[in-house]
């Protein structure tokens, strides 16, 4: 699908994952929703003489249900409707580029050509400084991290675009979460868009100097020369030969000599001509040292900011979207439970269940293995373990919150479960036991919040967010539209 249908499906997953209590959307919403997606993906495939695809059948959902809110609530379609300027934005800066290189002539003489032009030098000197850069940042340390939710992404990725005052909690909270999930999605295509517009934006700067260069010989007579304190002829030629010597190589310019460089000192020679020369010279190695780069680096972020923006690939295996394929006759979605350290009765069992039909939909299935003992080698307890196995939807490590963690038990199994799987792995943290334990004692919440934030620290740090649950109250517990996301959402 496309970004704008990725966008729509992202929203309505975030909708209806926050709307448990069917507040915005009630059941028959939704399977209405369903059944009329169904009914126009398959008019529109037969039209076009093509098959029906689940994201064919997911664009129309979300559309319908995007419908159904922006007419019940009119903040929401103020949101939803709302224009970005991101555009102005993307066009604005390389036109702003553009400007600003032509009026470069107003920091310099408008009658002499300098041979070490400080501006132009600058030009080019930061250009190569920015290729020099862009091939050793991903080898970087720091290079290489994934900051997505600051403040300048979030302007690129939604504009001005805020959020309402007068919303529904329910659905402010599902439109935090669509936020947050949808700048991390859509995080690559963004930054190529930025990369795209700054490269451009560079080249159409020096494209600005090099007319500013022109126009001005056009309307006055340069004089070309040079003058240094501590640089002397021989240096002089040396940095210009260096400089120039591509635009001497690829393009029919005549070269120089050190007697020529020593004749154009401006304390030699103050009425020395010739500026036309040195124009191309300058015209020369911007075009190949900045523009032409600037511009194939503009193009390449292009052709990927549109393959991405035709082809937004989203994570169809998750939960959400297995269990909206049921309804298109796919097979049942399974979860399946690994727990360690911890014998579930019969009703957490049973809980295990209802929140598999909370992620899954009504005909999933439970797959529940036998616990891992505490302190069993992962490989040896799970040697004839799959987590890729295609039968199962998801697979969730099972732990209760009255264990403390601990890096070389749950940490190594959390860290073999995960790198053994390509789907990605959820964590669940069972509350119940801990809190009949401590939860009624004195201060036995503030402890319980205390367990709650040690666990999700941890589990974090091996690359697994938890999700906390009380299996014995499920319906009650606090799985809530960030921790079911997070737990659908583990890679």
């Amino acid at each position: 699908m496309n970004e704008q249908a990725a966008r729509d499906v992202v929203l309505v997953r975030a909708i209806e994952t926050a709307d448990q209590g069917h507040a915005l959307l009630s059941e028959d919403d939704r399977r209405y929703a369903s059944r009329s997606a169904t009914e126009l993906a398959q008019w529109q495939a037969s039209h076009a003489g093509a098959q029906v695809t689940f994201d064919d059948f997911l664009h129309q959902r979300a559309g319908q249900i995007l419908k159904r809110m922006t007419e019940r609530c009119p903040a929401f379609a103020h949101f939803f409707q709302a224009t970005s300027s991101l555009r102005f934005f993307w066009t604005a800066l390389p036109l702003t580029g553009l400007l600003a290189g032509m009026f470069l002539d107003r920091i310099t003489d408008p009658h002499r050509v300098d041979l070490l032009s400080a501006p132009l030098l600058l030009i080019i000197g930061w250009n190569l400084a920015v290729y020099a850069g862009l091939l050793v940042w991903p080898w970087l340390p720091f290079g290489r991290l994934n900051k997505t939710n600051t403040a300048w992404t979030r302007w690129l990725a939604f504009g001005k675009t805020r959020l309402p005052r007068k919303l529904p909690p329910v659905l402010a909270t599902a439109l935090l979460a669509f936020t947050t999930a949808w700048l991390h999605l859509s995080r690559r295509l963004v930054l190529a868009r930025l990369g795209r517009t700054l490269h451009l934006s560079a080249a159409l700067f020096a494209v600005g100097a090099v007319v500013s260069l022109y126009g001005r010989g056009y309307l006055s007579q340069y004089a070309a020369g040079w003058e240094s304190t501590f640089l002397n002829a021989a240096q002089v030629h040396a940095l210009l030969s260096a400089l120039f010597m591509p635009a001497v190589a690829v393009f029919p310019l005549q070269g120089f000599s050190i007697a020529e460089i020593e004749a154009l000192r401006f304390g030699n020679h103050p009425s020395s001509l010739g500026g036309a020369r040195w124009v191309h010279l300058y015209a020369a190695t911007l075009f190949l040292l900045v523009v032409l780069p600037r511009l194939l680096l503009s193009s390449s972020a292009h052709w990927r900011a549109r393959q991405w923006s035709r082809n937004f690939a989203l994570d169809l295996e998750q939960p959400y979207f297995r269990k909206l394929l049921k309804t298109q006759g796919g097979a049942p979605g399974v979860l399946r439970v690994l727990p360690y350290s911890f014998s579930v009765d019969e009703a957490r069992d049973k809980g295990l269940g209802q929140l598999a039909t909370r992620l899954l939909g009504e005909q999933a299935r439970l797959m529940l293995r036998p616990p891992i003992a505490y302190g069993d080698d992962p490989r040896d307890a799970l040697r004839e373990f799959s987590p890729n196995d295609g039968d199962t939807t998801l697979t969730a490590v099972l732990f209760s919150l009255a264990a403390t963690p601990e890096k070389e038990n749950h940490g190594a199994l959390l860290d073999h479960v995960v790198a053994q799987s390509a789907r990605g792995v959820a964590v669940l943290v069972d509350t119940s036991g801990y809190l009949a334990r401590v939860g009624a004692k004195a201060g036995g919440q503030d402890r319980v919040a205390e367990r709650i934030a040690l666990w999700r620290q941890f589990c974090a740090f091996h690359g697994a967010p938890a999700t906390f649950v009380n299996l014995l109250q499920p319906d009650s517990s606090a799985l809530d539209s960030s921790n079911e996301l997070a737990l659908s959402a583990v890679k």
